[in-house]
């Protein structure tokens, strides 16, 4: 049980570090990880694993999903106004879901979401 908890914690805390540094070259706020977003991420990704299919689930927030052949919404993960984040990561040591819940969603396909959370323009060196 240990074990597992350790290596969850570890998971959690790449895939936060992972988003993050993608976010700061492409100037968007650092993300929090949110234990209430991480604990419904991690019980829709055991769902997944139990049915053995991809599917979203209900939530209001942003949400990717995941297997190990599949890459998510890379918008989502450095949209601007997503300042929380959830992950859970289910495996039955062949089949690996892994869930990201975003708060605020993003890619929100509205007029001005896309401009507002201006994601394609990446820092450079050296700029402000």
């Amino acid at each position: 049980m240990g074990k597992t908890n350790n290596r969850n914690a570890s998971f959690q805390k790449e895939f936060l570090e992972t988003h993050n540094a993608y976010r700061r070259k492409h100037n968007t706020p650092q993300m929090t990880l949110s234990s209430e977003m991480t604990a419904s991420a991690q019980k829709w990704s055991e769902h997944l694993l139990a049915i053995g299919a991809l599917q979203h689930s209900d939530t209001k927030d942003g949400e990717n999903v995941f297997n190990i052949s599949a890459t998510g919404h890379f918008t989502q993960v450095v949209w601007k106004d997503s300042t929380e984040l959830g992950v859970g990561l289910a495996t039955d040591g062949r089949k690996v879901f892994v869930v990201g819940q975003y708060r605020a969603a993003g890619n929100m396909n509205m007029a001005g979401y896309f401009e507002e959370n201006d994601y394609m323009t990446p820092k450079t060196s050296g700029g402000k």
